[in-house]
């Protein structure tokens, strides 16, 4: 089993920056991708950025490029999400999950966090 846990999530006013951090521990395994994905009340959930172990390669929804930024420590498997100039439209649940290989593009993840709330204020 692996386990993700996240912080960082809170309240943030427009315009404002955020950072979410995604731990990986237990049996974890390499190569990975960790992806970030977020769900706002009465929408899907939508995929918003991953990363891969291996080469920092990433991946980012047209959604939030150009604001949002994934990163990683490999040290000690934490993924970070910068998010920049965040919009009312951006407030949901922000959940990290995990799975194997080096594939950014698929959303088969096997393991999920438990969410972080981020809400942005106009």
């Amino acid at each position: 089993q692996v386990q993700l846990v996240e912080s960082g999530g809170g309240l943030v006013q427009a315009g404002g920056s955020r950072r979410l951090s995604c731990a990986a521990s237990g049996r974890t395994f390499s190569p990975y991708v960790i992806g970030w994905f977020r769900q706002a009340p009465g929408k899907e959930r939508e995929y918003v950025s991953a990363i891969r172990s291996s080469d920092g390669g990433t991946y980012t929804a047209n959604s939030v490029k150009g604001r949002f930024t994934s990163s990683r420590d490999t040290a000690t498997n934490t993924v970070y999400l910068q998010m920049n100039t965040l919009k009312p439209e951006d407030t949901a649940v922000y959940y990290c999950a995990i799975k194997r290989g080096v594939v950014l593009s698929s959303l088969e993840y096997d393991y999920w966090g438990q969410g972080t709330q981020v809400t942005v204020s106009s």
